[in-house]
């Protein structure tokens, strides 16, 4: 217990210490209330400002690309493009709680303050003139993270795109558009970063280009193994893409194309029966201790790979057997163990590269320390009020932990067989 007072602590006076102007101030304030709760929404939200201050306080400050360190094994190369990943995965992780609502009026404080940082963040990442105009088109990388940029504006578009005065949603789609100079992907999970642009623009009311919307969601399908799980191309990869990036996209970009077209309206459904298996298998996943097992690329994304879990939580879609608060309490173990593993934040409070704690040795080539904001991803059942039963039932225990304390009340575990 001492350990978690010390880690909210840590974060209160770590806000404080980056904050100097008037708004950032009330955001310290705030922040200092929210983090005395002890409860698990209370530990999330005290996690996510840890994540989100130094990136968004210094972006609204047109500041990030002076202030944020580029921890990589080749940082002449990677901070070409560790800003607009940094920005884009944080924004794709907590769109959803900006524009949660029914919140008490401590936390409305926080959320308003954090609001306002992303959508003055949104300006300085787009507009030309800005010291922090982030690059959306040169070389590969680009696509990913305004793909990561695109899903955070189509999780909360009240928020991050209605709100916006006509010059930024201005500046905001031709920064998207301009992704577009980068070759359509056609071997990877890749196909999901341009589907995910254009699915964005559509809602935008903006021509779409078939190729990299319809043409790359069907690619995707096309690679499904069974049970809940694709192949990242033509083979499957035993790692977490099926969470950072498959699942939650897919889901995302198929509920434009719905709306757009009836015809996708059972892909929708049968990719949404598959998410809903994914997630139950990742609830299982994690052990009673709250570790899970480590296996493939881009670990340093650490409870990022839990993504899935939690999109399939924040839609109210979890298996009949999967109750929200055995997921609450299976996640919040795990998120801990990695938020206060010591050297995970250096003196400024930016991530650093590892898994629990910081290890370096982990990061594949293309690892900066924007990448690891991924992490924010995890946080999306934020999104739920406090009212939802995933905040607001009580703790129990989640399957690993049921199963090892001799449970005898659980059923077999059971794949699906489904085909598009």
């Amino acid at each position: 217990m001492q350990r978690r007072r010390d880690f909210l602590k840590s974060i209160v006076m770590g806000v404080a210490s980056t904050v100097s102007s008037p708004a950032s101030t009330s955001l310290a304030q705030s922040s200092a209330t929210t983090s005395v709760k002890m409860d698990d929404r209370g530990y999330w939200l005290a996690v996510a400002q840890r994540i989100a201050t130094p990136v968004l306080i210094s972006l609204s400050r047109r500041e990030l690309k002076n202030r944020m360190p580029v921890e990589a094994s080749n940082p002449a190369d990677r901070v070409k493009y560790a800003h607009l990943e940094a920005f884009g995965r944080l924004l794709a992780g907590i769109a959803p709680w900006l524009a949660t609502r029914e919140l008490d009026r401590s936390e409305i404080r926080l959320q308003q303050d954090f609001l306002h940082l992303a959508q003055v963040s949104l300006d300085a990442a787009t507009d030309p003139s800005s010291p922090d105009f982030m690059n959306f088109h040169d070389g590969g990388q680009p696509l990913v993270d305004t793909a990561f940029l695109a899903q955070g504006i189509l999780r909360a578009p009240s928020a991050l795109w209605e709100a916006l005065d006509a010059r930024i949603r201005g500046q905001v789609i031709e920064a998207l558009k301009s992704s577009r100079a980068i070759a359509t992907p056609t071997s990877n999970n890749w196909v999901m970063f341009a589907a995910m642009v254009e699915a964005v623009l559509q809602t935008m009311g903006e021509k779409t280009i078939e190729e990299r919307l319809e043409g790359c969601v069907r690619r995707m399908l096309s690679w499904y193994r069974g049970d809940g799980v694709y192949g990242d191309g033509e083979f499957f990869h035993f790692d977490y893409y099926n969470s950072f990036v498959i699942h939650p996209m897919l889901l995302d970009v198929l509920s434009v194309l719905k709306r757009k077209d009836s015809q996708f309206e059972a892909l929708y459904a049968t990719e949404l029966q598959r998410a809903r298996r994914y997630a139950e298998i990742q609830e299982r996943l994690i052990a009673p201790d709250g570790t899970f097992p480590l296996v493939g690329r881009s670990i340093t994304y650490r409870f990022g790979a839990l993504q899935a879990l939690a999109q399939v939580a924040l839609l109210g879609q979890l298996p009949e057997n999967v109750k929200p608060a055995q997921v609450r309490g299976a996640m919040t173990s795990v998120i801990r163990r990695l938020s206060e593993a010591p050297g995970t934040f250096d003196d400024g409070g930016w991530l650093r590269i590892g898994f629990c704690g910081h290890q370096p040795s982990l990061a594949e080539d293309y690892i900066s320390t924007g990448s690891l904001y991924l992490c924010a991803v995890a946080l999306l059942p934020l999104g739920l009020p406090p009212t939802d039963p995933f905040w607001s039932s009580p703790a129990t225990r989640w399957t690993s932990q049921r199963i090892w304390m001799g449970d005898r009340s659980l059923v077999p575990d059971h794949a699906i067989s489904d085909v598009c």
